[in-house]
């Protein structure tokens, strides 16, 4: 009778941080049964969480390294591939070089990624594809409270009164959360939507929905907030006790005219203060936002809006309560915390000389840098030499065209990934990493939560874990004392003494299936469920009032593009598509992309369900399958982006807000033809 095996680990896709068993027999996952006891799904998986093993036994998974000749790839050793990658990253300056990275790598493989380029290429180019989701988060929430993570647990949710939805299609994106949000409203709940699309969170869960216009979002919060002031039902005691700047803010909102926040939104003034008064009158109120409003030019406006709201009204430093971004990508949180970023060090420490100097002593080197590094698209427009591990910015970054000639400018690409991407095929050098069912380590979710991932198999071919690479290629580089790691654990332990939130963590801890949420400060502490509870992690432990001013989007619809397109995810894909489109059963649910447009728009451009359409932005051009529907708003366009024959980006501009560097993805003008 053959051995059957069920290893517990995390599913490798959104930031939930939901458990799995993998069903291992004969050396191979053959498939996944549900954690019952796992504190954060409960034994439920989303779509992509029952099918999270199948990527990984895809026929076009890489196997081992490829180089490219003569504009064909080629198989080589991993001696020979890291040989030539190491002799050109030490004939590069350090301002030449750059590193991309992503949150679907471990704790352990982030860590060791961040150390390398600090250590051993003495630069601060360094960033991860999260940028794209959270860059307007971490500056909006840390000038208001002091830290861009999530304020409460994901379990927690349930307690809220009051659950604020803006900018995230719960249902489809994280619909194990949205379980959360289902069980708060039968304890009565009330729960309120806020999207350009009547999405299917809108249509199930909403007590109150607002088809707001889009990019409005803040203005919404700006009229709830004025309301709210005029009828006297902020948190006078909370802001006396533990905010500073609520004069200035008051002032501010009394100076804004409601019709005028009428015409910006579209909602009516009468719906605005009923979503007002029902967020203010909860006992606990809760706001989860994500992508559709982070990513945008005014992304920090819209996020400090939301942090003022909730200080507004004493929501902070209770369960259920809180302003809370959702995370795309399983390690999320984790990549923050890593360091593997311009401009921190792992622990969120600031990118200065005195920060320098400490991990100069932690890690026994000289020369660390001590100034800011370059982001995500600096370096994609200016680095000669780039390495990208996990990331795809060919589906990813914004407009699409100018990125493929930047990537194919480059003096040497390399590409780390477990398929051969669409920016892998524009590489020097593809090197084949391991899945995470085929490593140990760690990842950090959405509410802070430290987990243990557990290798199951061997990993496929020649491929190896991110680490393993990079603690082998600085060593081909001369700094084999600093990158000895001889497991996850032992980078782990590294990690405890660098990472101040993470010291009372340790890998015996982690056998604890609930995980532990940081801050975690000895090894006796629990973790921590809800931050802010005393005060905030400012200089003063206030959290200060932002003036948060309405600012349109960078481009506006016109006569030549009169639409306004913006994208987002469906419940049956992930990101980029690269492992979901790899997985059968949920590409078969889905195999192609379309644009939603409003049955209104549609007849008047004798459009019909399933028509071929063509959308033209000022970048470029996609072809696609027209979806009419009744659930968006007239004049908006709205597709997935998980399709690389119709890619949203090919539209998108790459036009930033200030200081975030986060591209308009959720806004631009189009037009529309039928094919």
């Amino acid at each position: 009778m053959k051995s059957i095996e069920h290893v517990p680990t995390i599913c490798p896709y959104c930031g939930c941080g939901c458990g799995i068993y993998l069903v291992v027999k004969d050396g191979n996952v053959v498939g996944m049964e549900p954690w019952k006891d796992h504190p954060v799904c409960e034994g439920k998986n989303c779509q992509k969480g029952r099918n999270a093993h199948a990527f990984s036994y895809s026929e076009q998974r890489l196997q081992r390294p490829l180089i490219k000749q003569n504009g064909v790839f080629e198989e080589a050793s991993w001696e020979h591939a890291l040989g030539l990658i190491a002799e050109k990253l030490q004939g590069v300056d350090a301002e030449a070089v750059g590193f991309i990275n992503s949150a679907k790598c471990t704790n352990e493989d982030l860590y060791v990624i961040q150390k390398f380029v600090r250590v051993v290429k003495k630069t601060n180019n360094m960033d991860n594809a999260s940028r794209f989701c959270h860059s307007t988060t971490v500056p909006a929430l840390i000038s208001t409270v002091g830290s861009g993570v999530m304020t409460t647990s994901t379990t927690s949710i349930e307690q809220a009164d009051c659950i604020f939805v803006v900018g995230t299609n719960l249902q489809e994106t994280y619909p194990i959360i949205a379980r959360r949000v289902i069980r708060a409203k039968r304890k009565g709940a009330k729960v309120i939507v806020v999207d350009p699309r009547r999405t299917i969170t809108a249509k199930n869960l909403a007590d109150l929905y607002l088809q707001v216009y889009p990019a409005a979002d803040n203005a919404l919060v700006n009229g709830m907030m004025r309301i709210i002031i005029d009828e006297g039902l902020e948190d006078k005691n909370f802001i006396d006790k533990k905010t500073s700047g609520f004069d200035d803010l008051k002032d501010y909102l009394t100076t804004l005219d409601l019709s005028e926040i009428e015409r910006t939104t579209d909602i009516s003034i009468d719906a605005i203060k009923e979503t007002a008064l029902t967020y203010a009158k909860a006992e606990n109120a809760c706001i989860l936002y994500n992508a559709g409003i982070a990513q945008h030019g005014a992304g920090i406006e819209n996020i400090r809006a939301l942090a003022d709201l909730a200080l507004l009204t004493g929501n902070y430093g209770k369960p259920g309560t809180g302003v809370n971004p959702l995370r795309g990508h399983a390690n999320g949180e984790g990549f923050g915390d890593m360091g593997p970023l311009p401009v921190f060090y792992p622990g969120f420490q600031k990118v200065n000389e005195e920060t320098a100097k400490r991990f100069e002593d932690i890690w026994g080197v000289k020369g660390l840098p001590s100034t800011p590094g370059m982001t995500y698209m600096d370096m994609v427009e200016n680095c000669k030499v780039l390495y990208i591990v996990g990331a795809n910015p060919m589906l990813a970054a914004p407009d699409t065209n100018s990125v493929r000639k930047a990537l194919q400018d480059k003096d040497f690409l390399v590409v780390q990934d477990i398929f051969m991407t669409e920016t892998a095929k524009l590489a020097d050098i593809v090197l084949p990493t391991a899945t995470f069912m085929e490593k140990d380590g760690t990842i950090t979710g959405v509410d802070r939560r430290v987990q243990r991932m557990n290798k199951a198999v061997e990993p496929a071919g020649d491929t190896r874990p991110d680490w393993v690479i990079f603690c082998e290629l600085a060593k081909m580089m001369g700094y084999e004392e600093q990158f000895s790691f001889s497991s996850p654990a032992e980078i782990f332990e590294e990690i405890r003494t660098c990472v101040p939130q993470y010291k009372g963590i340790t890998y015996e801890r982690l056998r604890n299936p609930h995980g532990i949420q940081w801050p975690c400060p000895t090894e006796d502490h629990p973790g921590t469920e809800v931050m802010f509870v005393e005060k905030f992690p400012t200089a003063d432990g206030l959290g200060h009032f932002q003036i948060a001013d309405y600012k349109p989007p960078l481009e506006l619809p016109d006569e030549e593009y009169p639409y306004v397109f913006t994208n987002g995810r469906v419940v049956f894909h992930f990101h980029t598509g690269t492992m979901t489109r790899r997985t059968k059963r949920l590409n078969d649910e889905l195999p192609h992309g379309f644009a939603e447009i409003s049955r209104a728009d549609a007849r008047e451009l004798a459009i019909e369900e399933g028509d071929e359409i063509m959308l033209k932005s000022r970048r470029g051009e996609i072809k696609t399958f027209a979806k009419v529907t009744d659930d968006i708003r007239k004049g908006l366009i709205f597709m997935p982006w998980h399709f690389s024959e119709c890619a949203p980006n090919v539209l998108t501009g790459p036009s930033a807000g200030p200081p975030s560097k986060m591209p308009e993805f959720k806004f631009c003008a189009v037009r529309i033809e039928k094919v």
